[in-house]
């Protein structure tokens, strides 16, 4: 399996960096500087871009990237079939393998956050973008709370060991928020224990693991009863996965 670090970026971005024999693939590098200075620094080649939807803190470096590299033939850049990213080289919906360094990976179509939204799993390793976050998910920008709902239904399917590599820091506020749909829960205090003492050393909450999150993240946790009580209490109309989301999604975005 490749190694697998983070560049910071912006505020609270994580673009993953892949890297295998000197090879580098990127996920989500909206900012080619830090890129750069890595891939300078440790004496990696880019030899490949993944990106997961269109929003400029995920592709805004992607131009440059390519354009840097100076490669032939010139560096693969795989992204939403229907969105606009810059430089695509191959268009993606979903259900697709890809070899990169010498690994697997699947892509997989989770819209909801945006329309063409994709996230890549690669052996035991999900890049998820802004579908799924530490105890928490996107919010809703172009899909539907049903769209969102799948999504994050595929991604629970996975294996619990799977592990999270989502785009921001956005944890410890996230685990905010699951300790009021679930004050009762310990798993969720325990978990917002072990990440405010991470963050105040100024290490990095994520990656996580689906098991984690299915213990913690109230939008995994939709069928839950009482998820689905305090959902109820936010507006929810039936007990139904879409129905609870859908409340506590609203619930969140005041927060």
């Amino acid at each position: 399996m490749f190694e697998i670090s983070f560049i910071p970026a912006f505020k609270d971005n994580y673009i993953w960096l892949l890297c295998r024999d000197r090879q580098a693939v990127v996920v989500d590098p909206g900012d080619a500087a830090p890129v750069l200075a890595r891939l300078a620094k440790d004496g990696l080649t880019l030899a490949g871009i993944l990106i997961t939807h269109h929003h400029a803190d995920h592709q805004g470096g992607v131009g440059e990237l390519t354009a840097r590299a100076l490669s032939c033939p010139p560096v693969p850049v795989f992204a939403p079939a229907s969105e606009s990213i810059t430089g695509r080289t191959t268009p993606l919906d979903g259900g697709e393998r890809l070899l990169l360094l010498g690994e697997t990976v699947e892509a997989l179509a989770v819209p909801g956050h945006t329309a063409g939204h994709l996230a890549y799993l690669a052996g035991d390793c999900l890049f998820c973008g802004d579908t799924l976050f530490g105890a928490g998910c996107g919010r809703l920008f172009e899909g539907t709370p049903g769209q969102m709902a799948a999504s994050l239904a595929t991604i629970a399917a996975l294996p619990p060991a799977t592990r999270i590599y989502c785009a921001h820091e956005y944890t410890e506020a996230n685990l905010r928020f699951a300790a009021a749909v679930e004050p009762d829960n310990p798993a969720i205090a325990a978990r917002a224990a072990r990440v405010a003492k991470l963050r105040r050393a100024g290490l990095p909450s994520v990656p996580s693991t689906l098991a984690e999150e299915l213990a913690t993240n109230p939008f995994l946790r939709c069928r839950e009863p009482a998820v689905i009580e305090a959902a109820r209490q936010h507006g929810a109309p039936d007990q139904t996965a879409v129905a609870v989301f859908a409340a506590l999604r609203g619930w969140r975005n005041g927060f």
